[in-house]
């Protein structure tokens, strides 16, 4: 999963309609007449809150200046789905790999022409099957991708010791680790940690495993980090100094004068991608197409990569400041464990919920 900020935050007030369910066109988007031509009108995106920043955004507003961009954030494609099945609009909505099951399931996405995304085929992970619906239509554009590690606070515990999911559940750590507050990540953190090779594709009993493992060690843990903030906030005061977090989420504490350091643990970073497609009731797709082709650009994946992201068109690459050249090569991905979701999500969304319940 991409992060967990702004929980369902309206940031400039996109619509609620009265109308609730997927509905809307199911056929593929048609492309803009004149795709050059500056996006008008009002274009509604909602996406994870570090998606939307104005480090990303203020470039294409400045290209669309008669644009009226409107903009609010979610913490779960599963949230989102819910809440565009009530009524709230969208133009465009961020989807992930791992999670976007309800918004395929209740009609909420249309398929987009990839021959108007001129730069689709060279972007990282372009060719993950995820990508295409049934049809072999393109279903969302990937925009963005990560490892999931490990965190440490480096004035706590040296990064040298430390190459293992079991070192979240290491009785030295004890109250002081923390887990993003995920199922898919959480449980798949502990099968690791137990042995388990693929930790998407769990059993119905691996699950149960898994689940009952972080319940034996629930007084390990300070908390479940419900928010790429709330993870910061825990390093900040010192109360946690190991938890599993994405490299993004470092990269914000050490951007915060926090002293920690991201690790790909020894059994496999786990990877997530997202990417940018437009709803099925979405009302100004030209602009949609705009901006898809805008986080589509060697610019925008630029700013990405700055930003501790993997950059998805490899031509960003060489505008990526030299700090983040490495992490920004799509390469460091190869060996990573992809996060998709299960068959059996279900399952593990009823453990997780056990686990923090207690």
């Amino acid at each position: 999963m991409k992060g967990m900020i702004a929980a369902l935050a309206v940031t400039a007030g996109l619509a609620v309609a009265g109308c609730g369910g997927g509905g809307g066109s199911s056929s593929v988007v048609p492309p803009p007449k004149d795709p050059d031509a500056p996006a008008t009108g009002t274009l509604r995106f909602f996406a994870y809150g570090d998606t939307i920043v104005d480090p990303m955004l203020d470039p294409f507003r400045k290209e669309n200046p008669d644009l009226n961009l409107k903009t609010a954030s979610f913490d779960s494609n599963k949230a989102a789905a819910a809440k565009l099945a009530g009524g709230f609009e969208a133009d465009v909505v961020e989807v992930c790999t791992d999670e976007m099951k309800p918004l395929t399931a209740r009609g909420l996405l249309r398929p987009l022409d990839e021959k108007a995304v001129p730069e689709f085929g060279d972007l990282a992970f372009s060719e993950r099957p995820e990508v295409r619906d049934a049809n072999g239509d393109v279903l969302f554009v990937p925009a963005s991708a990560g490892p999931q590690g490990l965190i440490v606070n480096t004035d706590e515990i040296d990064p040298a010791t430390i190459d293992s999911y079991a070192d979240l559940f290491d009785s030295r750590y004890a109250g002081n680790v923390a887990l993003e507050a995920t199922p898919l990540t959480a449980i798949g953190a502990a099968a690791l940690a137990m042995g388990m090779d693929d930790p998407m594709n769990l059993s119905d009993e691996q699950v149960e495993e898994a689940k009952n493992y972080l319940l034996d060690h629930r007084d390990q843990f300070r908390a479940f980090a419900e928010s790429d903030a709330s993870m910061v906030n825990l390093f900040k005061s010192g109360e946690v100094v190991i938890a599993d977090g994405g490299r993004g989420t470092a990269q914000a504490m050490i951007d915060d004068g926090v002293p920690v350091e991201w690790i790909a643990p020894k059994e496999g970073a786990l990877s997530w991608v997202c990417g940018l497609a437009i709803t099925s009731q979405a009302q100004n797709t030209d602009a949609a197409y705009k901006l898809i082709n805008y986080y589509a650009s060697p610019q925008a994946q630029a700013i990405s990569g700055d930003m501790g992201f993997v950059a998805m068109n490899p031509k960003a690459l060489p505008m990526v400041s030299p700090a983040f050249k490495k992490t920004a090569d799509p390469r460091n991905l190869q060996n990573a464990i992809p996060q998709t979701e299960p068959e059996n999500s279900d399952t593990y969304d009823r453990a997780w919920q056990e686990v923090q319940a207690g």
